[in-house]
């Protein structure tokens, strides 16, 4: 039993940061960021929370489904920044949005949070424990990063994406997905539990990075895990319309499209005016093209996610 995504939302907080503002901070300039990043604006939390996107997106793919909440039997939410660590986020969601019927858990797997989620959803549908599930990439980034570090901050904005996948008789594509926890210290975010810091205004409780290491490991392991998830499922490269990579960084992107020898229009980024929002870019970013027509029935899709962990994954979904 394969399943399908019948149904796409996504939630941007209202305030748009621009890279100019970043000057107010840190040392930089418009010109330096996008030439570096390709980012030149990004959404930033005031009012939301991390629970009220998500409720957001929830809502918007459920109504594109043109489904009922109760009918969802399984909610998972990919974040690294709830608010909350009791109750988990998911629960909230669920609360909020009325999906009684529901079994709800977070997932914590950093920027390849989404497709780990995904993957778990499918196997609870190909195994028949579930029918329809409601998977939420939710993030608020600018919580966790440290303003006065140019490497991290400006890499970041906050946001939510949601899809619905329900049971179908379409193919099932075998996903790919692998971690590396010896290399966890080049994406790093201590807990302000962990009792190792005196104060929370430490730098170290704000996220850090080794920027040179992330990108090399992104490159090398991105398009690894593309060819991978082709071969289990019998594919090529010209059976995929797109490629649709977690949004950390333009230059990765176009790394990865090289080193696949494939056109960059088959990576479809919006990084440039959502930057990094982490477990959320991947939902958000097939929301926006769903919503402008870009994908048609029958359009095979590889997602692929990379992040902390490390972690990396990949998917094969068809529209």
């Amino acid at each position: 039993m394969a399943a399908f995504i019948c149904g796409t939302g996504s939630c941007l907080p209202a305030y748009r940061m621009t890279n100019e503002e970043w000057t107010q901070y840190v040392e930089t300039s418009d010109a330096w960021i996008r030439e570096r990043t390709g980012i030149e604006s990004r959404h930033i939390v005031r009012e939301e929370t991390c629970v009220s996107m998500a409720v957001q997106a929830a809502k918007s793919a459920l109504e594109q489904a043109d489904m009922e909440a109760g009918e969802i039997d399984l909610l998972v939410v990919s974040t690294i920044s709830a608010e909350h660590i009791l109750p988990c986020a998911a629960c909230e969601v669920q609360q909020q949005i009325g999906a009684a019927n529901a079994v709800c858990f977070d997932l914590n797997a950093a920027c390849s949070g989404f497709l780990m989620a995904y993957h778990t959803a499918l196997s609870g549908i190909e195994t028949g424990m579930y029918k329809t599930a409601l998977i939420i990439g939710s993030e608020c980034m600018s919580h966790l990063m440290n303003w006065k570090d140019r490497g991290t901050c400006i890499l970041f904005g906050d946001g939510a994406g949601a899809v619905i996948l329900k049971n179908s008789s379409r193919p099932f594509y075998l996903p790919a997905g692998h971690s590396d926890g010896s290399k966890k210290d080049a994406l790093l975010l201590r807990s302000r539990h962990s009792g190792e810091i005196d104060n929370f205004t430490d730098p170290q409780y704000y996220m850090q990075m080794d920027g040179q290491a992330v990108f090399k490991f992104a490159v090398r392991q991105v398009p690894e895990v593309i060819r991978e998830v082709l071969k289990k499922n019998g594919l090529k490269q010209e059976d995929i319309r797109f490629f649709i990579l977690h949004q950390a960084n333009r230059r990765i992107t176009e790394a990865v499209a090289r080193h696949l020898k494939e056109p960059l229009d088959k990576f479809p980024m919006n990084v440039d005016h959502c930057g990094n929002t982490s477990s959320a870019s991947i939902p958000i970013l097939l929301d926006e093209m769903n919503r402008k027509g870009e994908l048609h029935r029958g359009d095979k899709i590889v997602l692929a996610g990379f992040g902390a962990g490390l972690t990396w994954s990949a998917a094969v979904l068809e529209w």
